[in-house]
């Protein structure tokens, strides 16, 4: 358990960076640093740093930090007890409290968050704390310099103005689509009222991920939110360029990453807003924002040449403007749209004029106006071929957190009750909650959701069930209803199919070739007319003519109809080789098009979209059908294949096409093994569905596979289907066992279950016990559970009565004490066979209560007490009551017996009829009362004897070796 632990821990610190101790010489510089500042500097210092303080706190023990606060007599502490259930309630009025009390309070603070940093480290904190520390008696005026700017000419002054009314006109508007229904036109919202923060996160890693990097960071998210938030530097719009512990450095050079949709450009827009507004930096006199996609189509430009095609009223002061390169910040955004090829490691100089690339390359690298800052925005594939060394931050988008999800659907709807049932609806369904990390993947479930909250303005129960459950499903529904609405406002005589076939071949191009952005050469050459209601409805127009991109309104929506195009225009020559390509795709790049490919083989999904393009392909759809039946074929559980990942998509394409011939051929022999990999909820929730749908299955193990109590939840329908199921080493705690309750009690399918390795003593055991005396279980592994001697009163109650439970497995729990009597009690009346005691902590005293459970049981032939200390007066107990036990093995490994104990094994296996293996390995016996012993497996029954000790004497192993020779049958291992 400890390693598991211990590998979690280095996992995430892999993902989101190491984490420097600080050590208590660091503390008294930080607090004398603090000390030297007078009231109205401290304030101004507590007040910079107001929402770190903020977040630091909502992220950790609030009990923990009362305490602390309390020990120190920094203030009184009755008042905020209370609120520690509101963290952000919590956090917003302690910190307000403590400025009201002045600088002792204040300092008092910091040092409580400095002593704590030892059990309750905060990454938040220790960046803050290394800032301060580094940046010193200079930390002031950077201060001022972020709340003031520098002082300029008036002439430098007047075309700030002007650049950043420029920018004004560019960031203040946030445009949000709007259903289509609804409005022809977009909504538009002034950004500070409608924008929902990201959560950024501090990361030294970008690797090439093992699948779509839409699911992957979906995965990542999830995990990291549930299980690690207090772990995660959270990195604010304000901290981008501030002290990075990492690099101990202030950054020059930044890199933002985040997957297609999750609010790269928008996080741009709101960082420049947040300059142009004084909000932060202005450090910087000019804040210059490009796109890539705009640089592509510049041909060999200089620098000021590139920043006065987008800039042109800068022309006047251009040359004064770069004179002081550190007043200066460039941000490009989407690397990933850059048709150059970016070599992060040259450092060559070029000619006055090249390609914005080197221009760029030059930038970062300090070899062109030194002294600059520069913020990159790209896709975290595009990353992978990048040498990223050269930059001093790396972060990433990781978008939405839950909280943040819920306002986005409540700012969408605005209707609680609708944002409400949408928002609980979406949760439960995994498939399409694990995208809503995504802003622009909430907005087209909204809209969906909004569009079938439409059609049917009372939301009944028979409403919500025609909801669309896969993805597939959804994306049918959104193009289904603006198809509705445009057939109201039909352009011209142009068809939808036409549309729909233009539009899609075009999108296959894009997904094929990793292309996002098209013009106005892609839209002519793939025939796509551009009808302002239907095609507006798709995509995305930006720039000015004749400089015009299109791009769909998320990539995933690209990809569905790349898939859709195939079914409203099937060669299946073109359809072959489409699939070949997308298989051949490292990185999982095309994982959700194929999906989207199977989705459209059912029917009934299709169905949706007949009354507006006539039938979709059925050839195509048995197309896609047979390559699903090879792919079972190739990644068939009963195969061993190591490729689970491969396994589990097969799983996803059969869960899309909701074919249920192909799903209970998914299974194979029946046996499911997804060990060691790590499962995510939709992994769960599509692992389930298969399950159901396929009848009963033999075996699924899910050892090691990240099973918290949520995922679980999604598993237990499948219980009654499955005859062994392992859970061995997942995260379930106690909190998991009414879940597991509810899927054994009546089972009369489960077998064996295997919960070792998990957390779930605790009080809620009790409702996994009762529904236990009810199920069909044989055999139940719980070792390494945690459970203690107040668990056993809730095993008692499991197993007394129960008719089928045959072997139980306690090993490595800690059982001893009073209760362990109600156990034993309760064993006498069970049917268990089989029964592990091994490492329990058990002492002689409970050798007492093994007596009363052993004595006259006519099931249990196998007992297991390895590893415990029952050598003592006691024991004698336990030797008395064998004969008249019919226990067949008996394992007494590592006990403490000595010598004193020989006479006591010797009465008790002299006369017992029914035992055949006996373990006295790793004891300490000295052969001074052998005697005894060795006469009574002399006239005893048992064929097997291990007595492996490194202590026992030669002598006596030679003596007991020596008995195969005396009683004929008897083997004997020393």
């Amino acid at each position: 358990m400890a390693t598991r632990i211990r590998s979690i821990r280095r996992a995430f610190q892999g993902l989101f960076g190491s984490r420097k101790a600080i050590i208590p010489e660091d503390i008294r510089r930080f607090r004398r640093r603090l000390s030297k500042y007078d009231d109205p500097l401290l304030r101004r210092i507590y007040e910079y740093y107001r929402d770190d303080l903020a977040y630091i706190l909502e992220n950790m023990d609030p009990h923990a930090l009362l305490v602390e606060l309390k020990s120190q007599n920094v203030l009184n502490t009755d008042k905020y007890e209370s609120m520690e259930k509101d963290p952000s309630s919590f956090s917003h009025t302690l910190l307000q409290d403590i400025q009201d009390r002045g600088r002792e309070a204040v300092i008092g603070l910091w040092d409580c968050l400095c002593a704590l940093q030892k059990d309750h480290p905060h990454p938040n904190f220790l960046a803050v704390f290394d800032e301060i520390r580094h940046t010193g008696k200079d930390l002031v005026d950077q201060i001022l310099l972020d709340e003031l700017g520098h002082s300029l000419t008036p002439k430098l002054k007047d075309i700030q103005e002007k650049h950043k009314t420029c920018l004004m006109e560019k960031t203040e508007t946030l445009v949000e689509h709007r259903p289509p229904g609804t409005t022809l036109e977009p909504q538009r919202f002034l950004i500070n009222e409608h924008y929902v923060n990201l959560i950024v996160v501090s990361t030294n890693q970008f690797r090439q991920h093992p699948q779509n990097e839409l699911i992957q960071t979906g995965v990542t998210h999830e995990e990291c939110l549930k299980e690690t938030q207090s772990r995660l530097e959270c990195i604010s719009p304000d901290r981008l360029f501030r002290w990075n512990p990492q690099s101990q450095c202030v950054p020059h050079a930044v890199m933002v990453s985040g997957v297609p949709g999750i609010g790269k450009t928008t996080l741009m827009q709101k960082f420049v807003y947040d300059w142009v507004t004084g909000k932060h930096y202005q450090r910087f006199s000019f804040v210059f924002l490009f796109r890539f996609w705009d640089l592509n189509k510049l041909r060999e430009v200089s620098l000021e040449e590139m920043i006065l095609h987008q800039y042109p009223y800068l022309e006047s002061q251009i040359g004064d403007i770069l004179q002081d390169p550190e007043r200066l910040l460039f941000i490009f955004d989407g690397l990933d749209e850059s048709i150059h090829q970016l070599d992060f490691r040259s450092s060559r100089l070029f000619a006055y004029r090249t390609k914005c690339g080197e221009i760029v390359v030059s930038l970062v690298r300090q070899s062109l106006l030194k002294g600059c800052s520069v913020l990159i925005t790209s896709r975290p594939t595009r990353l992978a071929s990048v040498h990223t060394s050269v930059f001093q931050r790396i972060a990433e988008i990781m978008g939405f957190l839950h909280e943040d999800r819920l306002i986005f659907f409540k700012n969408f709807f605005g209707n609680e009750e609708l944002s409400e049932k949408a928002f609980h609806y979406v949760q439960e369904n995994d498939t399409l909650y694990t995208f809503c990390y995504i802003p622009s993947y909430c907005w087209i479930i909204c809209t969906v959701l909004s569009m079938c909250f439409r059609s049917q303005p009372t939301i009944t129960d028979q409403l919500m069930t025609s909801l669309p459950k896969t993805v597939t499903q959804l994306f049918v529904t959104y193009v289904s209803n603006i198809l509705t609405n445009h057939s109201q406002n039909k352009d011209g005589g142009h068809t939808d199919w036409e549309l729909l076939t233009s539009i899609g071949w075009m999108a296959e191009h894009g997904v094929m070739n990793h292309l996002i952005v098209f013009d106005e050469c892609h839209l002519e050459s793939f025939s796509v007319k551009n009808y302002k209601h239907l095609f507006s409805s798709f995509m995305m127009e930006s720039g000015q003519p004749p400089d015009v991109d299109y791009s769909f309104l998320h990539l995933t929506l690209q990809e569905f109809f790349a898939a859709l195009v195939h079914f409203t225009n099937y060669n299946a020559d073109r359809l072959q080789e489409t699939l070949d390509k997308a298989e051949s795709y490292k990185g999982g790049r095309a994982e959700i098009f194929l999906r989207f490919l199977c989705g459209l083989s059912d029917s009934s999904t299709r169905s949706m979209l007949k009354s507006h393009v006539g039938e979709l392909s059925t050839q195509a759809a048995r197309h896609v059908i047979t390559w699903i039946r090879k792919k079972i074929t190739n990644q068939r559980p009963d195969k061993y294949i190591k490729d689970k990942r491969g396994l589990l998509n097969v799983f996803y394409y059969v869960y899309e096409s909701r074919n249920k011939a192909l799903m209970s051929q998914c299974i194979g022999t029946k046996k499911v093994d997804f060990s060691g990999f790590s499962l995510t909820p939709p992994d769960c929730s599509v692992l389930s569905f298969i399950l159901q749908t396929c009848g009963e299955t033999e075996e699924v193990n899910l050892h090691s596979c990240s099973i918290q109590s949520e995922k679980l939840r999604k598993l237990i329908p499948t219980l009654n289907n499955i005859k062994n199921l392992r859970l061995s080493s997942n995260f379930l705690t106690d909190s998991s066992c009414p879940h597991l309750a509810s899927g054994i009690r009546n089972n009369q399918t489960l077998r064996t279950l295997d919960l070792s390795g998990n957390n779930l003593g605790g009080p809620h055991f009790r409702n996994l016990m009762e529904a236990l005396t009810t199920s069909r279980i044989e055999e139940l592994q719980l070792r390494y559970n945690d459970l203690t001697d107040r668990s056993c009163p809730h095993l008692a109650s499991g197993i007394k009565n129960n008719q089928t439970l045959r072997t139980l497995n306690l090993s490595g729990n800690n059982l001893e004490g009073p209760h362990f009597r109600d156990l034993m009690e309760a064993l006498t009346t069970s049917r268990i066979e089989e029964l592990q005691l091994d490492k329990n902590k058990l002492e002689d005293s409970s050798c007492l209560h093994l007596a009363s459970g052993i004595r006259n049981n006519q099931t249990l032939r196998m007992l297991i007490l390895s590893d415990n200390n029952l050598g003592g007066p006691h024991f004698s107990d336990l030797m008395e009551a064998l004969p008249t036990s019919r226990i067949e093995e008996l394992c007494l490994y590592k006990n403490h017996l000595k010598d004193s104990s020989c006479p006591h094994l010797a009465s008790g296996i002299r006369n017992n009829q029914t035992l055949r293996t006996l373990d006295l390995s790793d004891n300490n016996l000295k052969d001074l009362h052998f005697s005894d012993l060795k006469e009574a497996l002399t006239t005893s029954r048992i064929k097997e004897l291990q007595i492996e000790d490194n202590s026992l004497p030669d002598v006596a192993k030679r003596e007991f070796k020596r008995l195969e020779r005396l009683r004929p049958g008897l083997k004997v291992f020393t």
